[in-house]
């Protein structure tokens, strides 16, 4: 059973369409057994990480996905979730599952923030399963302010006013700061790895 985390600041209907696609029914759900039950756990994103931390407090679920052993993919505003704090707003205790902080991207000249639209990633673990079939070309779509800086948690990155972690993976827990559901069959590619993990 895939399970797509119901955080009340995720839009849901595009994974899940995304994962139709790929043959796949997943159930949208805040509820604790069947999240525990789960094969695979999605955990969407969009709005403000501390909007998003307080859905997740009061349907009782932070310490539900700190301690998930089954594979758990954030995405974008999700995978930001999966650190220790992000600087948004007056800063934020997050899950604390990948240790680092998320910081705000600072604006260039010519790069506007939030950095939005078509961008390529570099993977730095060309041979971890998440990434199979994803080379130095790949372009995927991002819609976001916020980003991590690279480490050790680093799968693939990106270039925007400053490099930053595209996709992420420490234990069982991955993330991409990008739409997968959005970046059509690189992404769907993507999707497909994690399930297949």
């Amino acid at each position: 059973m895939i399970v797509v985390i119901d955080s009340g600041v995720a839009n849901l209907a595009s994974v899940r369409a995304a994962l139709k696609r790929l043959n796949v029914e997943a159930e949208v759900t805040s509820d604790i057994q069947k999240i525990l039950a789960a094969t695979r756990v999605i955990l969407p994103g969009v709005g403000s990480a501390s909007a998003a931390m307080a859905q997740l407090e009061a349907k009782k679920l932070t310490n539900v996905m700190r301690n998930l052993t089954q594979p758990v993919l954030g995405i974008c505003l999700g995978m930001q979730l999966l650190f220790t704090h992000s600087e948004e707003g007056q800063g934020c205790a997050c899950l604390d599952v990948i240790q680092g902080a998320v910081k705000q991207l600072r604006p260039k000249p010519d790069m506007p923030i939030p950095h939005m639209g078509w961008n390529q990633i570099k993977a730095s673990a060309l041979h971890h399963p998440l990434l199979r079939g994803v080379t130095g070309e790949n372009f995927v779509y991002f819609v976001h302010s916020f980003a991590a800086p690279i480490g050790g948690y680093t799968l693939a990155s990106c270039d925007y006013t400053e490099t930053f972690t595209a996709v992420a993976g420490y234990k069982n827990f991955f993330g991409c700061q990008f739409h997968p559901e959005r970046s059509g069959p690189i992404g769907s590619q993507i999707l497909k790895n994690f399930l297949e993990m």
